[in-house]
């Protein structure tokens, strides 16, 4: 058994001594920075020089010797270093960014559907440096150049990885450094995408409900879902016959004109057409569970609020972004019309 020990710790001084040689020619390595040869260092002088006098591995020593100390990183000494990114195949293409620093920690975020990377990388230049801790501040300097929708997804994915960052840097959670936790559960609903077929309606809306336990679904009701039918919307076949950014087949082009400004309108037919939907997803969950729905597609308020009204029937949870979000004067026309009780109870569900 003596024996057993004593090769096992000259195996363990040997790694040590290897170790140490390894520590010494990074610092002594040109292209080593400040920070790093500063922490190097203080790794040194904090014992692992020690583990090798007292025979102790690389791994004892270490654990030893930082016990009582929070070990994810040195706050006040971290440094943005990098930012790069992975590109997604979720809706079309989503971006996901990595904040690197000087003390191998990183944070990652997420640059939203459909959202053009460039967005974050812009950015990039702008925080090299910075202690990510700082959020606050970074977010300012960022701000900026961020807008609503997908032109803020840059600046919010940056934001989450610095928020990121700071939890492991502290060693806590995010929701702890946000003010702390407010609730144990939260409900989840789940989008529903639309079937191309009521048999692949059933299917996803099953697989939601049964295999994955969502008691909640939100799925899209567009005017897209009337192309094709007749007589369903005024205007349609400027939009449907076009190309380009006039293509009504893609939101990404369509969406580039304003709700007000397309000139289409929803006919009574094409009313009648969306409430069928509607009826359809009821028909498969009934009652109990929630339903609410988005992406109706670009016209105006008076096309959003008959809308509204014939679908009332239905129960909805919510109608989301009926108009676009800066309108708020229509906002709250939307609300006197649609849900008069609304502003008695004080719930807003359209």
């Amino acid at each position: 058994m003596k024996s057993i020990i004593q090769k096992i710790s000259e195996e363990n001084r040997k790694n040590e001594q290897a170790e140490a040689a390894a520590i010494k020619a990074e610092i002594n390595n040109p292209r080593t920075s400040n920070d790093r040869r500063s922490f190097l260092k203080r790794a040194a002088l904090g014992g692992v020089a020690l583990g090798g006098l007292m025979h102790l591995s690389i791994e004892d020593t270490i654990a030893q010797t930082t016990q009582n100390v929070q070990r994810s990183s040195a706050p006040s000494d971290l440094k943005i270093t990098d930012m790069r990114v992975a590109l997604t195949n979720v809706l079309g293409g989503t971006a996901i960014i990595r904040i690197d620093t000087n003390q191998g920690i990183y944070g990652l975020g997420e640059v939203r559907d459909g959202a053009d990377p460039r967005y974050a990388l812009m950015l990039k230049s702008r925080i090299l440096g910075l202690n990510p801790c700082n959020v606050e501040m970074i977010f300012k300097i960022i701000k900026q150049f961020g807008f609503h929708g997908r032109q803020g997804g840059g600046v919010c994915g940056v934001e989450m990885a610095l928020w990121d960052l700071t939890g492991k840097a502290y060693g806590v959670p995010a929701w702890q450094l946000l003010g702390g936790r407010y609730r144990d559960k939260v409900r989840l609903y789940a989008d529903t995408p639309e079937g191309k077929s009521e048999e692949e309606q059933i299917a996803r809306i099953k697989y939601r409900v049964e295999d994955q336990g969502y008691t909640w679904l939100k799925m899209d009701l567009s005017i897209n879902d009337l192309k094709g039918i007749p007589d369903t919307v005024v205007n349609g076949k400027f939009w449907d016959g076009a190309t380009g950014q006039y293509d009504m087949r893609s939101y990404m082009g369509y969406g580039n004109t304003k709700h007000p400004f397309t000139q289409v309108q929803i006919t009574d037919k094409g009313l009648a057409e969306m409430c069928k939907n509607i009826e359809d997803v009821r028909g498969h969950v009934g009652y109990e569970i929630p339903i609410c729905t988005d992406h109706y597609g670009h016209f105006d308020l008076n096309n959003g609020i008959r809308l509204g009204k014939a679908l009332e029937k239905y129960r909805l949870a919510w109608m989301e972004d009926i108009v676009s979000w800066e309108y708020i004067d229509q906002w709250k026309f939307c609300q006197m019309h649609l849900r008069p009780r609304c502003l008695q109870e004080k719930t807003f569900t359209c």
